[in-house]
């Protein structure tokens, strides 16, 4: 796996919109391990159940892309995971129990919720969260690579 870090410049209100992003991303997550503390022995399945309640209760959760939402999913259940791998393995001292994020600063997109324009300079996302179109900055040119090939931004 290829990745590559761009900064993307935008406008204040764009900014803000990119931290509501990230905040209810954050909100999914720590929802999805709530739920699996208050009912233990649920997979992933019954996870991605419960953004669906959550998506149809919350606005907010509704405004940011399905995609978005999944991996904040992914998030919670890996922890879940690799916390049950490790009691599995008999790691000695702590199991790494999953705990909520206070501090989280990433959203992550899949293959919908955002286009490339034809320059491959500027990134539009098409979420209801009001992010936009942002510019581009780094040293990478991303014409060398198919839209396919490009999975998550």
């Amino acid at each position: 796996m290829i990745v590559l870090e761009f900064k993307a410049q935008g406008k204040t209100n764009q900014y803000k919109a990119i931290d509501e992003a990230i905040r209810t991303a954050q909100f999914v997550r720590n929802k999805c391990l709530r739920y699996w503390m208050d009912n233990r022995g649920i997979g992933q399945k019954e996870l991605y159940r419960h953004n669906t309640a959550l998506r149809a209760e919350f606005p907010f959760v509704k405004a940011l892309n399905s995609h978005a939402c999944q991996v904040a999913v992914e998030w919670a259940y890996s922890a879940i995971a690799r916390f049950y791998e490790n009691c599995r393995k008999s790691v000695p001292g702590k199991k790494g129990y999953p705990r909520f994020k206070k501090n989280c600063r990433s959203v992550e997109y899949k293959t919908s919720g955002w286009s490339l324009s034809e320059t491959r300079k500027q990134i539009t996302f098409t979420d209801k969260k009001g992010i936009g179109k942002l510019k581009l900055k780094g040293t990478w040119d991303l014409n060398f690579y198919q839209l396919e090939q490009i999975k998550r931004v």
